[in-house]
């Protein structure tokens, strides 16, 4: 397999605590390059723009509202918003979605599970915290696997699951799983809506 180019990440504002702790998880992993740390929120466009990162992390706090993130979205649409906000709800998730995040993760999420988001997002993946998905097991994994991270890349470019089988080498029964844990994951029911999420 190719080796990858490094993802750049810009990080906005955080309480200290959590500031240190998405430096040294960013720092620490190889495959990533911290272009921005610790942005003001009046300069984030502005930073953003200067550094062109593939992955901006952002503190939901510091958004005056939802329509900031649009606006961000719309000024930067080629580097993926992840949003950190302490309890999201729901409904906050889904509309920051809808607004242009590519995830909503809390910022209690575990440090592995926020690496594996922003190489997600890095990728077009969207990515959401358990809760967001109504009627799902509490003890299920909120993201995404590789694995399933690769299913959802060939469902989403419109392969069928014989394609999908073929070309990761596995049964289509296997496609089927991973297919149903992903829709379950990500709150869709059918192909299209997953396709519409892309």
């Amino acid at each position: 397999m190719p080796s990858r180019t490094a993802v750049r990440v810009a990080v906005a504002r955080f309480e200290d605590i959590v500031a240190h702790g998405l430096r040294a998880l960013i720092t620490d992993d190889d495959n990533l390059e911290l272009v921005a740390d610790g942005i003001d929120h009046d300069a984030l466009s502005r930073e953003l723009a200067r550094t062109r990162p593939d992955v901006a992390l952002l503190n939901f706090g510091s958004l005056s509202s939802t329509i900031e993130l649009r606006e961000l979205h719309r000024l930067h649409p080629d580097t993926r918003l992840v949003v950190l906000a302490n309890r999201p709800t729901p409904s906050e998730c889904r509309q920051m979605l809808a607004f242009g995040a590519t995830a909503c993760l809390a910022k209690s999420t575990e440090a592995r599970d926020v690496l594996h988001a922003i190489h997600l997002a890095s990728r077009g993946l969207h990515v959401l915290p358990p809760a967001t998905i109504d009627g799902a097991d509490a003890s299920a994994p909120d993201l995404l696997t590789p694995r399933e991270a690769e299913v959802l890349e060939l469902l989403q470019s419109g392969r069928s699951n014989a394609e999908i089988a073929y070309t990761l080498q596995v049964s289509i029964e296997t496609v089927r799983s991973h297919a149903r844990r992903i829709y379950r994951k990500l709150g869709v029911r059918t192909r299209r809506e997953l396709r519409a999420r892309h």
